[in-house]
C-alpha cells in the first residue's frame, strides 16, 4: 500500500494533469474556447473567464501568435483589446529580460524601502500556508494542490509578502516560480518586482475589500492583517518592521489558528520512473552525419518544416538549470509527458556532456529561450521564438513605452497577424 505522502504526490500529479492536459491538442482545445468578451468582464475574478493559457505558453506548446490567430477566427478585435494588452505583457517581459538579462534576479530600480531592510527569507508560516489570513493561505494551498494561481491571487501573495512581512521580493518569487507549471523567470521576477515597486512607480497593494470583491468567499478576509485602509497599508510598506509586529500582535489567537498545508519537496532531476537518462555511451557515433532538434521544456513544438525528415529529436533537460531552478515531481511529469509525445529519447544532461553527445552531428538545432540560451548556443544554431509584436529595438523601462513603441501605427489586432 502507498505511503500517505505517495498517496499525496499522486493525488497532485493527477490533479496537475487533469486540470491542465499536456499536450499540445489541449492547449487548442483553450484557445477555441476563449471568449475575449468575457474575458474582459471577468478576468479580474478569481473565477473568471481566463484563458487558462499560460503554462502551455511557457512551455512552448503553443506561441502567442498561434493564440490570436486562433481567437481572430472567431472575431475581430481592436488592438487596444484587454486580451491583445495582456498577451503584449508576455512579450513585454521577454523584452526586458533580453535587454537586462541576469538583472532581473536583482532589483531594477530602489522600492520603497532599501533592500538591505527586507528578510531574505521567506518564513515558514507563508510557505505552510498558515498565516492565519484566508486570502494567503488559500493561494499557497491552491498553488500546491494545481501549480496555478491566478494573477490576482499572485499579485495579493507576493504584495503580502513584501509589504506587510517586509520579506524581500526575491525569496518569494524564487519560492512561488519554483512551485508554478508556468513558472517562468521572466514573468514571474519581472512581476515580484512591478508589485514590490523596484520594476514599476509605486508598490501594488491590496486590503480585504479588495478580495471580497474579486474571490470567492473562503478567500475573504475580514479582521485578518490586510483589512486595513489603503493609506495605512501604504504607511507599512514604507515603515520599518515594528509596525507590521505590532498589527500582529492585535489579531486574536482564535484568527491565526490553521491546520496549514505541506510544501511538495522540490528535485533537480526527474522521477526515476520516467523514462530520461543521460546520453548512451557512443551517441556521438550514432548521431554521426545526422540533423538533430533539440527539444526543451521552454519550446515543445515539432522539428521545422525545413529539417531533413531523417533528423533525430532528442528531448534535453540542461542539469544546470534544473540545480538552479528545481521543479516538484509533479511539473517533472507533467512536462515529460508533453516531452514524450514528440521525444521518445529524452536526456538530462550538463552542457559539456551534451556537446560531446552531439560532437558528431552535421548540424544540431533547436529554439532560443533565455532560460536555456547560455547553454544550448554552445551546441546548436537556435531558432528565434515567433514573436507576435513588432521588435522594440531600444530598452523600454515600462510596459506603456514599450507597448506604445510595439503597436504604434496598428489599429486592429489583425495586423499582428
Amino acid at each position: 500500500m502507498a505511503e500517505p505522502l505517495q498517496d499525496l504526490l499522486e493525488g497532485v500529479t493527477a490533479a496537475w494533469a487533469d486540470t491542465m492536459p499536456p499536450s499540445r491538442s489541449a492547449a487548442l482545445s483553450r484557445i477555441d474556447r476563449v471568449r475575449p468578451g468575457a474575458y474582459v468582464r471577468t478576468r479580474n475574478h478569481l473565477e473568471g473567464a481566463v484563458t487558462g493559457l499560460s503554462p502551455y505558453l511557457t512551455h512552448g506548446l503553443v506561441t502567442l501568435p498561434e493564440v490570436l490567430a486562433g481567437v481572430l477566427q472567431r472575431e475581430s478585435l481592436d488592438i487596444q483589446h484587454k486580451l491583445v494588452f495582456e498577451l503584449g505583457w508576455r512579450e513585454f517581459f521577454r523584452h526586458v529580460w533580453a535587454h537586462a538579462g541576469d538583472g532581473i534576479l536583482r532589483s531594477l530600480h530602489p522600492g520603497p524601502r532599501p533592500d538591505a531592510a527586507y528578510d531574505p527569507v521567506l518564513p515558514a508560516d507563508i510557505r505552510q500556508g498558515r498565516t492565519g489570513v484566508p486570502v494567503i493561505d488559500e493561494a499557497v494551498r491552491t498553488l500546491y494542490a494545481t501549480g496555478t494561481l491566478h494573477n490576482h491571487a499572485r499579485m495579493w501573495l507576493a504584495s503580502y509578502v513584501v509589504h506587510l512581512r517586509h520579506v524581500h521580493w526575491r525569496a518569494g518569487a524564487d519560492w512561488l516560480v519554483a512551485h508554478l507549471l508556468d513558472g517562468d523567470l521572466g514573468s514571474n521576477h519581472l512581476s515580484w518586482q512591478w508589485v514590490a515597486g523596484t520594476n514599476s512607480h509605486k508598490p501594488y497593494l491590496f486590503n480585504a475589500e479588495n478580495v471580497a470583491r474579486y474571490a470567492p468567499a473562503r478567500w475573504h478576509s475580514p479582521g485578518s492583517a490586510v483589512d486595513l485602509p489603503y493609506e495605512t497599508l501604504d504607511q507599512i510598506a514604507r515603515s520599518r518592521p515594528e509596525a507590521v509586529r505590532q498589527r500582529w500582535s492585535s489579531i486574536s489567537p482564535a484568527q491565526v489558528e490553521c491546520v496549514g498545508t505541506t510544501e511538495p519537496a522540490l528535485r533537480s532531476t526527474p522521477p526515476a520512473d520516467l523514462a530520461v537518462r543521460a546520453p548512451a555511451a557512443g551517441s556521438d557515433d550514432r548521431l554521426r552525419g545526422r540533423e538533430v532538434w533539440l527539444l526543451h521544456p521552454w519550446a515543445m513544438r515539432a522539428p521545422p518544416a525545413d529539417l531533413h525528415e531523417s533528423a533525430v529529436v532528442i528531448g534535453v533537460y540542461v542539469r544546470e538549470h534544473h540545480e538552479a531552478w528545481p521543479w516538484p515531481e509533479a511539473r517533472w511529469r507533467w512536462v515529460d509527458a508533453a516531452m514524450s509525445a514528440l521525444a521518445a529519447e529524452r536526456w538530462i544532461v550538463d552542457a559539456d556532456a551534451l556537446g560531446h553527445a552531439l560532437a558528431g552531428a552535421s548540424r544540431v538545432r533547436s529554439a532560443d529561450d533565455p532560460h536555456l540560451a547560455r547553454w544550448l548556443r554552445r551546441v546548436a544554431r537556435l531558432d528565434p521564438a515567433p514573436a507576435l509584436f513588432p521588435p522594440v529595438q531600444r530598452r523600454c523601462e515600462s510596459f506603456s513605452r514599450w507597448w506604445s513603441s510595439a503597436t504604434r501605427g496598428l489599429h486592429s489586432a489583425e495586423e499582428l497577424i
